[in-house]
């Protein structure tokens, strides 16, 4: 195996406490060497303040991971790639497609990897469902992801603002799944739910039709408590598919065929060691550009205040 490849972390919040930091100590591709943040740590490496202070102190640093909310992240990430590191994004990617292209571009010219991590797509039954999905000859299909804000992103106000995307950082995840398995597709209409003291979506309807014609549905809810919905549905002519849990359980004809443990963030990280070792990058744009696209077409519905 080559050397591990010396990676930092931008913003120690929540995701990377759950997810990050146990995937890269588990991954002998990484040596976790730095972190940056306003107001999180990690223990037994190097902290620093921002980005700037961390690439100055530590110049062996090779890749850097952003996880701060998109709304600040372009800025930093364009600091790493016009140092020369390699750049791992968190989804979704940034707050603009704009600005990912131009961090595309960026990469490209300073001769480093970019990786827009759509860690929804590398759950275990999700390639399962795309190979369904190539057999078969596809009907409809619905998207229902509901889940519980305050469950997943307590006392998070960023999430609320201008650019922290509302029901879509959750729906963004299905968008990543859905864009994988079915055909290329595009919105035709969409209701967003505003509550009246917030400026993000709660909840939202989506239409899309693939270019064939075929209709398909997504359902976006942030107020669902108990059990929550991660589903994607297709009706096809080899029977109806449920991709389930968030792209963890596959069923056709309510059997179940594929059923593993979530293993996305190690999945991601090896992806990520794999495209900086072979000088590329993979950056997808189809999910974020779908969000921009609902909010450039949806119907704002203001709702009921919400509070946390």
């Amino acid at each position: 195996m080559s050397q591990p490849i010396k990676i930092g972390i931008v913003g120690v919040g929540k995701i990377v406490r759950d997810q990050h930091l146990p995937a890269l100590a588990k991954d002998q591709n990484y040596r976790l060497i730095a972190a940056a943040s306003r107001h999180g740590k990690v223990d037994d490496i190097a902290n620093f303040p921002d980005i700037e202070a961390m690439l100055d102190a530590v110049p062996e640093l090779e890749a850097v991971s952003f996880c701060m909310p998109p709304q600040f992240r372009y800025d930093a990430a364009r600091t790493a790639l016009m140092a020369k590191r390699h750049v791992f994004l968190e989804k979704p990617p940034g707050a603009t497609v704009s600005e990912v292209e131009d961090l595309k571009t960026l990469a490209a010219q300073n001769g480093v990897s970019l990786f827009a991590s759509w860690h929804s797509r590398y759950a275990p039954a999700v390639e399962a469902a795309r190979a369904f999905l190539d057999t078969a000859k596809i009907r409809s299909a619905a998207i229902n992801w509901k889940e519980d804000v305050r469950r997943w992103h307590p006392n998070q106000e960023w999430i609320w603002a201008p650019g922290g995307f509302g029901v879509f950082d959750p729906g963004i995840n299905a968008l990543s799944i859905a864009t994988h398995i079915l055909p290329a597709m595009f919105i035709t209409s969409a209701v967003l739910d505003f509550p009246e003291n917030r400026a993000s979506p709660v909840a939202a309807r989506v239409t899309f039709r693939t270019s064939n014609g075929l209709p398909v549905t997504m359902d976006l809810d942030w107020l669902q408590t108990g059990p929550q919905s991660w589903d994607i549905l297709a009706d096809t002519d080899k029977g109806a598919m449920v991709l389930s849990s968030g792209g963890s359980k596959l069923a056709i004809d309510g059997k179940v065929v594929h059923d593993e443990p979530e293993a996305e963030y190690p999945m991601l990280y090896k992806r990520f060691a794999e495209i900086v070792r072979a000088g590329t990058s993979d950056v997808d744009l189809a999910p974020l550009q779908h969000v921009a696209d609902a909010f450039m077409l949806g119907k704002r519905n203001v709702v009921e205040a919400f509070f946390d």
